[in-house]
């Protein structure tokens, strides 16, 4: 009886193993692992190159050059009750990409696919049934608990830069407009298709902050603080153009690496930025002329002064007005979202507050 039971328990322990072995083997997929579909594709899956491509939730990509314009692809990933997608960037940006999103409603089974053009990042700028890809099959099916999204593109050559998204749980887009939820998660990668190998494409993260942040502060706060205290602190005489100088000059300085790592930027991603770059050189050279203004500056008790003070007051406004604009420009372009415009604008509220403040005292005392 004794080892009747201890088979019996051995038996009962096997089995849950095995089941639990069964459903983790069911929601996770591998490039070792045969691609057994239950639906019949249009294209050979035996020829399928695969790769590992969001490794944080198991997206496997699987693809081949099926004839010289058109290209095969398998997207697997775990079925969550949400949508999956797959975008192609000319930049790496999501914004301007097409994308293929697919689903499956757990409720009637309905599957999905649709291309998705980003026009921007809000929910309301992607549109549904846009886009440049030219989709001449799709395909979503669930199997094993995940989901099997297969299209097949006519091109020469598909851009290398991917992108993935997952969509939120429970929240699927739904008729007439099939508008997209704003997705839980994403990534940015690059692959290559001759090798497999597939990156995330984050190289130039710090170069594009850095660019960022000393514009930012060179160019977008720091003129600002040094104009205010060239304006309202002149009581503190010599003190206020000592500290004016110091200021100022800090700024160009700051503003100028930050250029130069704009250039940097543009030159390792390919990027057509010719506005953002007009603005920055422009202000570029307005700083110039304030420092070249600073060499030539006339005596107090000379005539020209006047003229001087003129063209000094005009030409920092000038820059300070085009800083702030391109600032706003560059978060723009670089996708940052409304948490970078809230935290400049929050800055320049304060910094306008006090002007007004000092404007006030200044008009009070005269």
């Amino acid at each position: 009886m004794k080892a009747c039971s201890i088979s019996m328990e051995f038996f009962f322990f096997f089995t849950i193993i095995s089941s639990l072995s069964i459903l983790v083997n069911s929601q996770t997929d591998s490039c070792s692992a045969n691609l057994n579909l239950n639906r019949q594709l249009p294209f050979d899956i035996s020829a399928l190159h695969c790769a590992s491509v969001w490794n944080s939730h198991n997206y496997i990509l699987r693809y081949v050059q099926t004839s010289q314009s058109l290209w095969s692809f398998v997207l697997s990933a775990p079925e969550a009750n949400s949508y999956v997608g797959i975008g192609f960037s000319n930049s790496g940006s999501m914004v301007g990409s097409s994308a293929i999103v697919g689903w499956i409603s757990p409720t009637d089974g309905t599957a999905v696919i649709k291309q998705y053009f980003l026009q921007e990042r809000t929910p309301t700028q992607v549109l549904p049934d846009s886009g440049n890809l030219n989709i001449t099959y799709s395909m979503i099916t669930s199997q094993s608990s995940r989901l099997y999204l297969a299209f097949q593109l006519s091109t020469d050559q598909p851009s290398s830069r991917l992108i993935y998204s997952l969509g939120p749980i429970g929240t699927l887009p739904s008729a007439p407009g099939y508008q997209l939820t704003e997705h839980r998660d994403k990534v940015s990668t690059v692959l290559n298709y001759v090798t497999g190998e597939t990156a995330n494409e984050n190289p130039h993260r710090g170069l594009r902050k850095s660019h960022g942040v000393l514009n930012m502060i060179g160019w977008g706060i720091m003129m600002i603080i040094g104009a205010i205290v060239a304006r309202y602190c002149k009581q503190w005489d010599p003190i206020w153009f000592y500290l004016h100088i110091g200021i100022q000059s800090l700024g160009f300085l700051l503003g100028i690496a930050g250029i130069i790592c704009g250039f940097l930027l543009e030159d390792r991603l390919s990027v057509d930025v010719s506005t953002h770059k007009g603005l920055g050189i422009f202000i570029l050279v307005l700083g110039s002329l304030q420092v070249m203004a600073f060499l030539a500056r006339p005596d107090k008790l000379s005539k020209a002064r006047k003229y001087w003070n003129w063209y000094h007051y005009s030409v920092g406004r000038t820059l300070m007005v085009f800083a702030i604009a391109n600032v706003f420009y560059g978060i723009h372009l670089g996708n940052e979202g409304s948490g970078w415009n809230a935290g400049y604008g929050i800055v320049l509220g304060i910094l306008f507050v006090i002007a007004l403040i000092l404007e006030i005292r200044v008009w009070m005392s005269k």
